[in-house]
């Protein structure tokens, strides 16, 4: 849904008067008084569904609105949200990735979240994520992005500042693959390889000043980009990258001691500690000169543009999930670093999540334009097809070429 400033406006004025009222109806003093009536549907995955039960009964408690919170397959949530949210079966609320974005609002299925002044207390990258066409879409509560995880078994030093030199120690540790990637054998992972990509100075599309991403400037197939796919050619010949070696299967491999250097998620790190494995997270190494720069991934909260309970679902998120309780709670059950940052602070104490915060302030937002759905695919297959030995720029400007056509299309 485009939502025009007038529209804007008028939606801040009616969460200020919303704000107004629910003070009055409270008396200003029984902060545990029910103020107003009414429900919340909230589609959650299973792992986040026990952090945000304590908050939906102080909700109710507090604001005499029940929140129902539906457990939903976190892979089917962009799908059904899209499908439903028209129809007026979907929720009030529901949880996400920010690069869905673009996609809810050309469908308009999504709403603008009025965070008024509390945006400045998030992680910037966290609101440069949510933020779309000047307003933002989201209520942000973790931010993901990979790092390298270092068995110090294996490797007691940090990961070398250099992926030649860091490929030297994995193979002088004597262990069976000097590094691992995970990579599908036939759709690769341009996620995981981004990192080396930027560090040639190459990224997909152009950015603006603000960070937001130019759709009408594909910069991937510029010689950055084709120096990257030169590269990535030598490395799938030296059989250091293994498509078909897929991410399931390399931390497995890591799991077993057998790699001192996995780039990879905070998602990985508790069965690797499960295992045994003494591990800490590390900076990546660039392969061409610049700093290697991953994709940041911020999870956030979404409201339905259909929602009858916009105002009621805006409350409950700027002021309920998005305190510093609540944000740490989502983290211990997630593992991924809150995005307030108070709650982010804090959770540095952990030296693993430190390791991540530190190579996260180098990170990128993901694009979440809808055109970057026409980038993937291409993106990945030719990746593979440089690795198993087809010609680098040649597969490159190839792959260009089909992306411009996709996006050009619409």
């Amino acid at each position: 849904m485009k939502v025009n400033k007038k529209g804007a406006l008028g939606l801040l004025a009616l969460v200020a008067a919303s704000a107004v009222a629910l003070t009055a109806c409270s008396g200003g003093t029984a902060a545990n008084k029910p103020t107003s009536s009414g429900s919340l549907t909230v589609w959650v995955d299973a792992n986040r569904a026990a952090a945000m039960k304590d908050v939906a009964a102080e909700f109710q408690k507090e604001k005499g609105v029940k929140v129902n919170l539906v457990i939903k397959d976190y892979g089917k949530i962009q799908q059904d949200f899209t499908a439903q949210v028209p129809t007026g079966k979907g929720p009030d609320i529901t949880i996400g990735g920010h690069d869905w974005i673009g996609g809810f609002v050309k469908n308009g299925v999504v709403a603008p979240v009025e965070l008024g002044s509390k945006s400045g207390d998030f992680e910037k990258i966290a609101i440069q994520a949510v933020t779309y066409d000047g307003k933002q879409y989201g209520l942000p509560y973790a931010i993901e992005n990979i790092a390298i995880m270092r068995n110090t078994a294996l490797a007691p030093n940090p990961t070398p500042s250099t992926y030649d030199e860091m490929i030297s120690a994995g193979k002088a540790s004597g262990a069976k693959y000097p590094f691992l990637i995970g990579l599908d054998a036939a759709n690769g992972d341009p996620y995981h390889t981004y990192p080396f990509q930027t560090s040639f100075g190459s990224a997909v599309f152009a950015q603006n000043s603000d960070g937001s991403y130019d759709a009408s400037k594909l910069t991937i197939g510029d010689d950055a980009g084709k120096n990257f796919a030169k590269w990535l050619g030598q490395q799938g010949a030296a059989g250091i990258f293994k498509p078909g070696l897929t991410g399931d299967l390399a931390k497995a491999a890591f799991n077993a001691g057998e790699s001192p250097y996995f780039i990879t998620g905070p998602w990985n790190v508790p069965d690797a500690q499960a295992k045994g494995i003494k591990i800490a997270i590390d900076p990546i190494p660039s392969a061409g000169g610049q700093a290697a720069r991953p994709f940041a991934g911020v999870q956030a909260f979404f409201v339905s543009s259909k929602s009858k309970n916009k105002l009621l679902a805006n409350e409950f998120l700027v002021n309920y999930i998005g305190t510093e309780k609540v944000q740490t709670e989502l983290y211990k059950a997630g593992g991924r670093p809150p995005a307030l940052t108070s709650a982010f602070t804090a959770a540095q104490s952990d030296p693993i999540i430190a390791g991540f915060a530190k190579v996260g302030a180098d990170a990128v937002p993901m694009p979440s334009i809808p055109q970057m759905g026409a980038v993937w695919d291409d993106w990945g297959k030719s990746e593979v097809a440089i690795m198993k030995g087809g010609e680098a720029v040649s597969t490159w400007q190839t792959m260009t070429t089909n992306i411009q056509g996709k996006v050009a299309a619409g």
